[in-house]
């Protein structure tokens, strides 16, 4: 049983609002600044799982996220969708006008600049989180400053929201892991999502080899992200997330690809949150 998660931000953040969600019952979660810091604490044994963003559909994937999950030998056991609404929020008592600067996230600045091209009296800073902004300025109490956060953050943290849904495509959404240590407790019938890692040799066709493998064995494919391999410049692995109807299928398709992609290895086993 899942008590204890660590997520990237504080309370508020959208991990943390996708460790409300994702799990039946209320877990605990450790607030962790930076990626790195979440994979060491599921790595040292002070939670029984992790949550990590992987993509987002308008800036593209994490692909930091990747390599750290692959690295540490973690196993994704689940994942979750959420709609990232970003929201301007200061203190109570002041517009837009009054806001000098806006401290976020770099990708959420990059998903609102549109947004603030249309207020060019305020300078966009980046930090580390979200909600973590909205936590500061509600200790401190600093007029002037404004976060781009959840609806979540601005009622936890007490701010009043001076413009919701700033994010310049409406329809913006990011794709969550749920990681552990030990591989997915997924019974075999309900798997319907995988994904691997595999690295293709310099050989004519061997990249599309492997795919065709996948197709021939009813696989589809719905992710596929390259990563330098840094010990070995010019080569690249591949990331790969399939869905498919039987786990008969993935079986067959594993001990193929198994054969012919060097370093092949297996990321997550799971249930696919798109249906």
């Amino acid at each position: 049983m899942i008590k204890t998660v660590a997520i990237q931000g504080v309370r508020g953040s959208f991990h943390h609002i996708v460790s409300q969600e994702f799990f039946n019952k209320p877990v605990d979660s450790i607030e962790c600044m930076t990626f790195d810091r979440v994979v060491d604490a599921l790595s040292n044994k002070e939670c029984d799982a992790a949550i990590m963003a992987l993509e987002n559909s308008i800036a593209g994937s994490i692909i930091p996220n990747y390599a750290l999950i692959d690295k540490y030998g973690l196993h994704i056991v689940g994942e979750h969708y959420l709609d990232i609404q970003h929201n301007l929020m200061a203190l109570p008592n002041q517009s837009i006008e009054d806001i000098k600067e806006v401290y976020s996230h770099p990708m959420a600045l990059l998903q609102c600049k549109e947004f603030f091209k249309k207020h060019p009296h305020i300078k966009l800073v980046e930090d580390k989180d979200t909600a973590e902004v909205a936590e500061r300025i509600s200790e401190n109490q600093t007029k002037g400053i404004a976060a781009i956060a959840s609806v979540t953050a601005a009622e936890i943290f007490e701010l009043n929201i001076l413009a919701h849904s700033i994010q310049t495509i409406k329809h913006n959404e990011t794709r969550f892991v749920i990681v552990k240590r030990t591989n997915s407790e997924v019974p075999e019938l309900e798997i319907n999502k995988a994904s691997i890692k595999f690295e293709a040799n310099h050989k004519r066709g061997s990249l599309a080899t492997i795919l065709n493998v996948m197709s021939d064995c009813k696989l589809n494919l719905t992710k596929i992200q390259s990563l330098p391999i840094v010990e070995t410049p010019w080569k690249y692995a591949f990331f790969v997330d399939v869905t498919f109807e039987t786990y008969a299928d993935f079986k067959k398709a594993k001990s193929v690809i198994d054969i012919m992609g060097e370093g092949f290895k297996v990321l997550g086993e799971y249930k696919n949150a798109k249906l």
